[in-house]
């Protein structure tokens, strides 16, 4: 069982957004033995799971793991750049052609979406 706080951390949004949801009848909640509302993990996985489907809008692609932010820094040399983009409470840093930052019009405060599909992902527990 997830509190209110712990749920919007999870879901990268404010608790009045939770509670919104939840009012609103878009997230399932109980209450604890103290009265403060809790959401289960279940509902609460399959709430982030509707959320990504209903708002993704990117077509067809085998690529998953899409994170929209802003681009906070680029560093180019002649043939490389570096972009960093600040999504939510992640950061995502990427190596490209200087080329592809130009053509893209890579600077700090463009919106973009980190696109990241791997053969290795690397998946630990939170502490």
């Amino acid at each position: 069982m997830f509190r209110i706080g712990d749920a919007a951390s999870l879901l990268g949004v404010s608790p009045d957004t939770v509670r919104r949801w939840i009012d609103g009848g878009r997230l399932a909640a109980t209450r604890d033995e103290h009265g403060h509302r809790v959401v289960s993990g279940a509902d609460l996985a399959a709430f982030a799971r509707a959320q990504v489907g209903e708002e993704s809008g990117w077509g067809h692609s085998s690529a998953r793991n899409r994170f929209r932010g802003i681009v906070t820094d680029v560093v180019k040399d002649s043939v490389m750049a570096q972009v960093e983009i600040a999504a939510g409470p992640f950061r995502v840093v990427s190596l490209m052609s200087r080329q592809a930052a130009d053509e893209l019009g890579l600077a700090p405060g463009v919106v973009a979406v980190a696109v990241i599909k791997s053969t290795n992902v690397v998946v630990e527990l939170a502490p």
